[in-house]
């Protein structure tokens, strides 16, 4: 019975081994099959869809690159599989952009549209000739896609509208666009569509004649300023920025009414970019409301006004802004310090015989 127990073990040892042995083998086979799949997979052929239109292959019945891929560049000048791109380094039109603006104009569901909208958009900024060969035409129809029911489509529409924006003789064309946009913004509450319709927005010279739709949306804009999304606080900012310098709007921004919290924005806590940009604003402002032909006009503000948030008796900005001085970044710093200097010096003070005189509610008793 002793010699047997031995025996037996010896045997359990062998049986593991050879256990062991064919799992190792039967593993190696099975990766070895996946990698001879791996090497026979073949990308599908391109079609003439919309779909393989905006995944930018090279042309019909040709392989699709992958996704994660870049395309090898062409070895020769003019060679077939040559990147779009690198067709137009060497002055030959790729025709990209109006294959793909051929097919946003037939009937498309809201996914091959959306696709097709964001390809139009790479390909503006990567293909400066064929867009700048575009027309109006092309224009009015992306401009078309603003109306979609999907905000999708809507955000992608906004997004080829401010590529095509940076080519000057579209503009014009673009900016018919601005009442449209400022709608949208106003009216559908989705932050992504917010930061592409006021990026758009703050690439162009906007007209007087949206300055009553302006009017009408400055509750909206206020709202999305006191958000907790930083990209469209900031965007939104830049665009008040901007308003605030027209005369006609000025006051329209400073009795917008704004929410009893609004002065965190000038928390030190906050992130440096939105810092500087409602420091801007606030300078802006404080220029405005102090300049010769606005103070000869007696305004009256509500109570929760933006114009007392930031300059009534009771407004502590004072106090955020001498703690902004010491802010770690520069651009901070320096910028808190030139809303202090607007705040106690009013534009006219070259005609006047004296020096900067101080606010009534600001830096009492020299501070």
């Amino acid at each position: 019975m002793g010699k047997c127990v031995p025996r037996c073990l010896g045997q359990l040892d062998i049986r593991k081994s050879v256990v062991s042995l064919a799992m190792g083998a039967g593993a190696i086979y099975l990766l070895y099959k996946a990698i001879k799949a791996g090497i026979k997979c073949q990308p599908p052929l391109c079609t003439n869809s919309p779909i393989c239109i905006a995944r930018e292959c090279a042309g019909p019945g040709e392989r699709a690159l992958p996704q994660e891929v870049p395309a090898p560049e062409a070895s020769t000048v003019g060679g077939p599989k040559g990147l779009a791109i690198e067709r137009e380094r060497h002055g030959r039109d790729s025709g990209e952009i109006r294959r793909l603006l051929n097919s946003l104009e037939s009937k498309q569901d809201e996914y091959a549209k959306s696709m097709i909208l964001h390809s139009i958009t790479r390909c503006v900024y990567l293909l400066e000739a064929e867009a700048s060969a575009c027309t109006t035409d092309d224009i009015r129809l992306v401009g078309y896609m603003l109306d979609d029911e999907d905000n999708s489509v809507k955000i992608q529409a906004l997004n080829t509208l401010k590529a095509f924006s940076g080519i000057r003789k579209f503009r014009l064309k673009i900016q018919e666009h601005s009442i449209k946009v400022l709608e949208l913004i106003s009216t559908i509450w989705d932050t992504d569509l917010h930061i592409a319709g006021l990026r758009l927005l703050n690439s162009l010279p906007l007209p007087d004649y949206v300055h009553p739709q302006l009017r009408r949306v400055m509750p909206a804009l206020m709202e999305i300023l006191q958000s907790e999304y930083i990209l469209a606080q900031v965007q939104v900012l830049r665009l008040l920025s901007y308003l605030a310098q027209k005369n006609d709007l000025l006051y329209d921004i400073l009795n917008c009414q704004v929410h009893s919290n609004f002065l965190t924005l000038f928390q030190s806590t906050q992130p440096g970019s939105l810092l500087f940009e409602v420091l801007v604003f606030a300078e802006r402002l404080s220029e405005g409301r102090n300049a010769p032909h606005y103070r000869a006009v007696k305004w009256h503000y509500n109570e929760r006004s933006l114009h007392e948030a930031l300059f009534g008796d009771e407004s502590r900005l004072a106090d955020r802004l001498l703690a902004l001085v010491i802010h770690p970044e520069e651009d901070v710093q320096i910028q808190a310090c030139k809303v202090i200097v607007s705040l106690q010096c009013p534009q006219d003070v070259g005609a006047r015989p004296s020096s900067c005189q101080p606010s009534h509610s600001y830096f009492r008793n020299g501070e």
